[in-house]
């Protein structure tokens, strides 16, 4: 079977990486964290000859949202978000987009849960539920391509902020220990902001990391 690739753009005011992966040789992508700018999103992957399949949230703080309704709207996807992130979803002052000047919400077609395997097209994977940047944090583990997208989870050196509604150090801390390093070292990160890393680098370098 081709091998599953990954594409990212970089958008909004804080540069946030959105990945969309897809199976070589095939046009229908699932999109992650569409950030902002929804319509610019759905021209460059047609421009691409892409449509895209799906959308999903890590989680919904207002600079991983903004372009969601609008790609859903052009696309016809649908939205999941992991079912503890439901009340940032639905509540602009939650996600912070209000406070951001832009309050927004998202309309979310199905929420999800911890473990859940999701099949879009011929690509699968799991949904690793990691609260502590927020209470519905998650992460998808797509295990045959050895990939982790993990919002603002965990960085290259460093771990998401937890000063925000529904935010919690130890639990963040806690669910990277027990949910993501024990992932295989190869697993490539692909983070909400900054560069990619793998499990095994993080766990060598990382220093907000006991393990």
């Amino acid at each position: 079977m081709a091998d599953i690739k990954i594409g990212r753009m970089m958008l909004g005011a804080v540069q946030t990486n959105c990945y969309f992966i897809y199976r070589e040789g095939t046009n229908r992508v699932v999109f992650f964290d569409p950030a902002d700018s929804g319509s610019y999103i759905y021209e460059q992957l047609k421009n691409r000859g892409f449509e895209v399949g799906a959308i999903y949230l890590t989680h919904a703080h207002f600079d991983h949202i903004w372009g969601c309704n609008e790609l859903k709207d052009l696309s016809g996807a649908k939205v999941y978000a992991y079912e503890d992130e439901r009340k940032l979803c639905e509540d602009s002052t939650a996600n912070v987009s209000a406070q951001a000047g832009r309050p927004y919400t998202v309309r979310v077609d199905e929420y999800l849960r911890d473990g859940q395997v999701c099949t879009e097209g011929d690509i699968s994977f799991r949904v690793i539920h990691t609260p502590g940047h927020t209470v519905g944090s998650c992460c998808y583990y797509i295990e045959e391509a050895g990939m982790l997208i993990c919002g603002d989870t965990l960085f290259c050196e460093s771990v998401g902020r937890t000063d925000l509604p529904t935010g919690s150090e130890s639990t963040l801390l806690r669910s990277i220990s027990d949910k993501l390093m024990v992932l295989p070292d190869e697993t490539k990160v692909y983070p909400g902001h900054g560069t990619s890393t793998t499990i095994g680098y993080e766990r060598d370098n990382n220093p907000f990391i006991m393990y």
